[in-house]
């Protein structure tokens, strides 16, 4: 898969999810979502290091649009499982994005400061765009507080889950070559 076709593929599922949650329903950006990361897995040449980073980034997810959730600095539309929690179909965005550190966005993997700062610049943009745009997201007055959270917790994650993406694909070329062995 290309860098652009993933890059639009993403895009794709972002607007689905945002869009379907803004007129109260989560399956359909869950559903974008799925199928987003499963034609990922299919073409990934080391879906262990894939899966890896699939689970880091749905933890990633649940800490930090969860404690948003749960503060209620943020109302997602379309809450479900639970108002309280960090919706099914955001927890599918962090799955597709985390998809692109593979390939699209491989070159944050080894530069944590660039991580950190996409995700404290990049979340916040793009979370207000699906609050104003399409009403997938409200943050609680005054906003900046919520937002703030968010372009924390991401640039938090963002590295992190840039490092995960990074050792995975590493131990799999170690593992391929034979020299863990």
């Amino acid at each position: 898969m290309s860098v652009w076709i993933e890059f639009l593929g993403y895009q794709a599922v972002w607007f689905a999810a945002v869009i379907a949650a803004g007129h109260g329903h989560w399956w359909p950006g869950a559903l974008a979502a799925a199928l987003f990361v499963a034609i990922q897995l299919a073409v990934a040449p080391r879906r262990s290091a894939l899966l890896r980073l699939l689970a880091a980034a749905l933890l990633a997810g649940a800490i930090v649009d969860g404690a948003l959730a749960l503060s209620g600095l943020a109302r997602y539309a379309a809450a479900w499982p639970s108002p309280q929690f960090a919706p099914l179909w955001i927890l599918g965005l962090w799955c597709a994005f985390a998809t692109t550190l593979l390939r699209s966005l491989r070159p944050l993997r080894h530069r944590p400061a660039l991580a950190a700062l996409l995700g404290l610049i990049g979340a916040p943009l793009a979370y207000s765009g699906a609050a104003r745009g399409f009403g997938a997201v409200a943050f609680a007055e005054p906003a900046w507080h919520g937002l703030l959270a968010l372009a924390l917790g991401w640039a938090a994650a963002l590295p992190w889950l840039a490092r995960v993406g990074r050792d995975g694909a590493r131990g799999a070329c170690v593992a391929a070559s034979g020299a863990g062995a």
